[in-house]
Order: C-alpha cells, then structure tokens, then sequence
C-alpha cells in the first residue's frame, strides 16, 4: 500500500485539482453522490475506453449493447430484485444516526454479515452490545429490511401502477435484451454482450469519498456458454484477464487480492462469486466482482414474460438456455483505485518534496502540456502554434504562466506525463526540451518529430 496516501489526502487533493466535487455543495452536498470535475471526466472515460478497447474493440466473441435506465417493472420482479435486493436498516436512537446492520456489526467486529437474517443481525448487535460510532450510544432501534432499489413513477398519477425502478444493476437490461442480439448479430455461443451505464443504489451506508455512491457506472460483460462448458475454467480465465487489465491502468498487483464469497454471503442468482480487492487506508475492500450466475437470469425472464428466451446452436441444432459468466467493474470505484495507486509524495532531498500522480500514461487525462519558458511574445507564439497542432492528436494543455517550476510542479499533480518547454532556443533551431514527469529528466526534441515521439513513448507505457 502507498503509504502517503490516503482518503483524506486523496479526496482533498482531487477537489483542489478538478477531478472530484461534493455534490450539490452550495446546498449542503447530498451524501454518497459526487460530481467529477474537468480532469476527472478526462480520467474516468480514458479508463472506461481502456476498459471497452480491451474487451469489446479487440475481441470477435463480444458485442456491446446501451440499454434504458428505466425498464418494464416486471424485469425487477423476474430477476428477484424487487423481493431479495434489501439490506437491514438500523437507527441510533440517541444521535438519529441511520446505518446498515451488516455494516455496522463488520465494522465492530470485522465478520462477514452479508446474507444473514434481521433476526440474527439484532441478536448479535444486542450481544455484542455494539455502539454508535457517532456518539457512542448503545440505544438502536431493531434493524428492518428496506430495498436498495429506487423507486419511481411513470405518468402524472403516483399509484402501483405507474411504479417503475431506476435500475440496480445493468446486466438485466443485457438479459432482455439476449435474443435480439442473437438475432440480429449471428452471434454463436460462447459469446459475451457489454455494457457500460449508470446504476442506482439506495445506500445508506458511508461511501468513503466515491468508494460507495448512490449513483454509479458499471463496465459489465454477460458472456454465455453452454451449460455443459468447463465454467470453472471459464470463471478463472476471466479473474486473471481483469486483473491484468488493472495491472495494465497502473493498479500494483502487490495491492489486491481475491476473495470468494461464503454461501450466506453469496448473492441470490449467483453460484459462485469472487471478488478481486484493493488494500485502502481503510481496509481491503471489493474492486470488481465476478459471478457465475448459471441460467438463472435467463430462465426467469423467460418464466415471467412467456417468451423463449433459449439458444439454438445452427450447426447441431440443440436448444438450451446458456449460463453465464459475469464479469462487473464499478468505474468510479476503479478510478478511485487508480488515484490511489498514482497518489505519490517524493522527497527531493534539502527538506524539498513534490506531489506527483503517476498515472500509467494510456489514462492519464492530460498527455502533455506545452510551457513557454518566458512571458515573451515570441514564445507564446511558438508555444500556441505546438499546442494547436498537438492537440489534434492528443489530449494537450497550454500553460504560460511563466513560472517554469511551478508550472512543472502543477503538472505533476495531475499527472500529466510529459511537459514541453519552448525557449529561446526553440526559435533558432526548432528543438523544445522534453521533460518526463516520473524521472524529471529532459531531452531536447525536434518540433517536427514531436507527436511521433510522445505518441511511441505512450504505446510503450
């Protein structure tokens, strides 16, 4: 674990620098909601790209899809969602203090509670006689489920009819959607169908900054197979090509670790789950989930809705309902991950030290930024002419504050890896110094072979 960093360092260094804002922070912010700022937008979509270029772009056996935000109501009751998606709702009666019993009780005594009943969530809490962390109290209300999904209505009238559900979860709208894709794509098991988009969740829990939020992104795969495949085999193939690609977006591998799901624990539709975790400040905590949910989802849509959602193979002509191998990133909470692993204070030696975010190059929100040495005309000419011509091709900044030093210095903290300085110099025999932000060493380069430069130093990143 980096050892300079942590939440609170982490949080107020992404405020300052524009790559996260409170929410609605005018009025009092919104708990669990975050807004991502200039240079977080920049980040969270490189990685999201990275994510979809790997596992979409690059391979013949996946196909993406974008499906609604809100679905027919009748999704929720089939997948199970409207009956089993809950959690146990505990208040503090001294402070009014609201948590989740699970919650509470694996932050006392660092048990799993996920899965278990109300009943045994009470008993412990009273046994264990666990306080409020708030104020120390022990006076609790008895824990009582709630849902996790968020209601809404369709229409004008607010009645059991009109009710609708932002959706949980994105890998449904993969699953009503499974036969189109077969018809219209000619896709042969065994295939996979993407999906990158917004989720809901009624948490009640603290989020640690964007680690839990009320509204999140999901990058998830459904990738079907027959029923009679190696799923196993299937299963730890996708485990390792994930990490690996987490490895590729600059996470240590020193810093996570894989974690099975116990039977209590393990989520309705699914017969197996792994959790690939990250080593916070506060404790290892999930990064990316991965569940073998056999062919529940497909088999109860086709229960509740009537239709045929089975496969048929053209070549032997068998029918059956594919499993599934689910692989699902939460991308804000892989963003956060990332920050963290970057986050970096190097002493300089003579009492000097610097902050500077090593992001793995292919993310990092700007590539380079173009420095004229001096407040001169000449060099911010020359400068802007070499911006304007980057910026074509990658994602540039322009800086002609003056201060070269300073100007270094802001780059690193937002992770820019390159830096180009135009002097004097520049003017005469079309060079510009270019420094490199890891090992602050610098070459002198010709304007002319400059984007092929930075670009060969990004591929081999």
């Amino acid at each position: 674990m980096n050892k300079h960093a942590s939440l609170d360092k982490i949080q107020s260094w992404a405020k300052r620098k524009g790559f996260v804002f409170p929410c609605s922070e005018i009025y009092g912010g919104l708990a669990n909601s975050w807004d991502y700022g200039p240079y977080g937008v920049l980040l969270k979509n490189n990685i999201r790209d990275s994510w979809w270029k790997r596992f979409v772009k690059s391979r013949e056996d996946i196909v993406g899809l974008d499906s609604s935000i809100i679905l027919n109501p009748k999704v929720w009751e089939a997948s199970g969602h409207v009956e089993s998606f809950k959690e146990a709702l505990i208040d503090c009666k001294n402070c009014k203090n609201r948590t989740a019993a699970e919650k509470l009780i694996e932050e006392s005594t660092g048990e799993i509670m996920d899965g278990k009943s109300v009943e045994i969530l009470n008993d412990i809490i009273q046994k264990s006689k666990i306080k409020c962390p708030v104020c120390g109290s022990f006076d609790w209300t008895p824990a009582r489920l709630f849902s996790n999904l968020f209601e809404t209505s369709i229409g004008i009238v607010k009645d059991s009819e009109s009710r609708a559900y932002l959706r949980g979860e994105t890998a449904q709208g993969i699953f009503v959607n499974f036969k189109p894709v077969v018809d219209s794509m000619r896709v042969r098991v065994p295939f996979g169908i993407a999906q990158v988009g917004k989720a809901f969740r009624n948490e009640i829990t603290k989020g640690q900054f964007t680690f839990r939020t009320l509204e999140f992104e999901q990058m998830e795969i459904e990738y079907f197979i027959h029923p009679s495949s190696d799923w196993q085999k299937i299963f730890d193939e996708w485990m390792e090509e994930l990490k690996n690609w987490y490895i590729s977006i600059g996470l240590s591998e020193a810093n996570l670790r894989k974690r099975e799901h116990g039977d209590e624990e393990r989520s309705f539709y699914s017969k197996k789950t792994v959790d690939l975790e990250y080593e916070f400040d506060f404790g290892w905590k999930e990064l990316y989930g991965q569940a073998y949910r056999t062919d529940y989802d497909l088999s109860k849509h086709s229960e509740f809705s009537g239709k045929d959602l089975s496969y048929r193979d053209p070549k032997s002509g068998e029918k059956y309902i594919p499993h599934v191998v689910e692989p699902s990133i939460g991308l804000s909470r892989a963003m956060l991950c990332v920050m963290y692993d970057a986050y970096t204070e190097e002493d300089l030696g003579d009492g000097k030290t610097r902050t500077v975010i090593r992001f793995a190059p292919n993310i990092a929100p700007i590539k380079a930024a173009v420095l004229p040495l001096q407040k001169d005309e000449k060099l911010r000419t020359k400068s802007r002419e070499i911006y304007e011509e980057l910026k074509k091709s990658l994602s540039v900044e322009y800086d002609d504050s003056g201060n070269i030093g300073k100007s270094y210095r802001r780059q690193d903290e937002i992770g820019t890896p390159y830096c180009i300085t135009v002097d004097y110099d520049s003017l005469e025999d079309g060079t510009v110094t270019l420094r490199d932000r890891d090992s602050m060493e610098q070459e002198r380069v010709q304007v002319s072979e400059l984007l092929k430069y930075i670009q060969d130093k990004l591929d081999n990143n």
